[in-house]
């Protein structure tokens, strides 16, 4: 009994220590951490609060995902989202600033690898009949061509006879507008019926995936001017955190040109970049 009993300790400090379950009242947000066939939630602390008024020269993607969620936080008819395109451009700083926006009226979320969507069904038992209103986020969802893990996410999202609960959507973000890699042999299959092309079964099969979306929001690369009044957006908000006087010129707007250009992009989060290099020199010379 008595090397049973060692055993049993040696044994009991390999496992994880025991998770309480969340205070979502305090919690805002939480992610899924995965373990075997299961797993658990840890609290996050948010600290950077950005709100939508920091997104600039997105109005319409504001606008459709804002409409979407305060339908969902009023137990509305809502849609899965997903939110695709060009890197950098505000997906997933638009998802973070709708927390900011409606977690006072009783909005949650959950952060999500793609690795542990699998565990959707347990995260939906963790949830369900809980009275907040969550939104299970995965950043930078893409699968690839030999990635079997994007069936389960079909069937999680519709396809499944056990209904989602309706105190759960799904947003994603997302470089690829149907989440797989699209093939030029893909379209080899296609065939033309009465003068209609049909896509092949490899095509189909790969749409069939983003259709579980219902909300399609697509972000665009950025032009100068909009990655210009991004840069003076966020310096000003730098600036007066720090109580730093600046003045836009010309000599501001060139440098943070060459910051763009030395990187090979112009987009939100090269702008924001640029404006704490700039900020914090600015600083320090002081």
């Amino acid at each position: 009994m008595e090397r049973v009993v060692r055993f049993l300790d040696r044994y009991e400090q390999t496992l994880p220590p025991p998770t309480p379950p969340l205070d979502w009242s305090n919690t805002f947000a939480a992610r899924w951490v995965g373990e075997g066939s299961g797993g658990w939630l840890r609290p996050l602390e948010i600290t950077a609060e950005q709100s939508l008024d920091d997104l600039i020269g997105v109005d319409r993607q504001k606008q459709l995902l804002e409409a979407n969620t305060s339908q969902f936080v009023r137990g509305l008819p809502a849609n899965n989202a997903l939110l695709w395109g060009a890197r950098g451009t505000g997906k997933s700083s638009l998802v973070r600033a709708l927390l900011h926006a409606w977690k006072d009226q009783g909005l949650r979320l959950i952060e999500i690898d793609k690795a542990d969507l699998m565990h959707l069904p347990a995260v939906v038992a963790r949830i369900s009949g809980q009275p907040w209103r969550f939104l299970v986020f995965c950043d930078d969802l893409a699968f690839e061509a030999d990635d079997s893990a994007y069936k389960t996410l079909k069937t999680v999202l519709d396809g499944s006879l056990e209904a989602t609960p309706d105190n759960l959507l799904l947003y994603a973000t997302s470089n690829r507008r149907h989440l797989l890699p699209e093939q030029r042999s893909d379209n080899l299959a296609s065939s033309m019926v009465d003068g209609e092309l049909h896509p092949g079964e490899a095509i189909e099969e790969k749409i069939a995936l983003s259709d579980r979306f219902g909300l399609w929001v697509s972000f665009y690369p950025f032009s100068q001017e909009h990655y210009l009044d991004v840069v003076r957006h966020w310096l000003g908000s730098l600036a007066a955190q720090h109580g730093l006087a600046w003045e836009w010129n010309e000599e501001l707007q060139k440098e943070a040109i060459r910051w763009a250009t030395a990187r090979g992009n112009r987009n939100g989060r090269c702008a924001w970049q640029f404006a704490r290099s700039w900020v914090g020199r600015a600083l320090l010379e002081a």
